[in-house]
């Protein structure tokens, strides 16, 4: 039977990529001229960290990271902004999560929306993605055009298309 799985998961090597172009960029503006803020991610626990001297320049930075996502055709609704705290000094600090993985809420919500859709198809939740399988192609071509219509405040991908 013809299957396909929708999953939410963030290229690590663009996402690197993103990040640096936004780094340039923000080492070469004028109105950062002469600032400590900094901007490293950590690869392994998939978190955004940026520091810098006032939330004027901490919007800044945001918006050029979401910038230089959306550049490298990925979606800033996998990232979790978190709260800023105070860092050493006069320093502020944020930490991004990126969101790997349909969570539970999102994969029922994903599910809920495929069965209302009355589409002859069998979603099913396996770990942090689902499982669609039908008898005809067409059908998971038609559950692959709802999903991408529907907003589930995560960007999904559609993998392992099998005949």
């Amino acid at each position: 039977m013809p299957s396909f799985d929708i999953v939410s998961k963030v290229d690590a090597q663009t996402l690197d990529n993103a990040i640096n172009n936004a780094k340039k960029e923000i080492l070469n503006r004028f109105d950062f001229n002469g600032s400590k803020s900094t901007i490293d991610l950590d690869k392994k626990t998939n978190v955004i960290t940026i520091v810098t001297e006032d939330d004027m320049r901490l919007k800044a930075i945001e918006g050029s990271i979401i910038s230089r996502m959306m550049k490298q055709n990925l979606d800033p609704k996998s990232l979790n902004f978190g709260d800023e705290h105070q860092a050493s000094g006069n320093m502020i600090r944020k930490e991004i999560s990126i969101k790997e993985g349909l969570d539970k809420e999102a994969a029922k919500k994903v599910v809920a929306k495929i069965k209302a859709s009355g589409l002859k198809v069998q979603p099913a939740i396996m770990d942090d993605q689902v499982r669609v399988t039908a008898k005809k192609i067409d059908d998971l071509q038609a559950v692959i055009s709802l999903c991408r219509t529907e907003d589930f405040d995560q960007p999904l991908q559609f993998i392992n298309m099998r005949n």
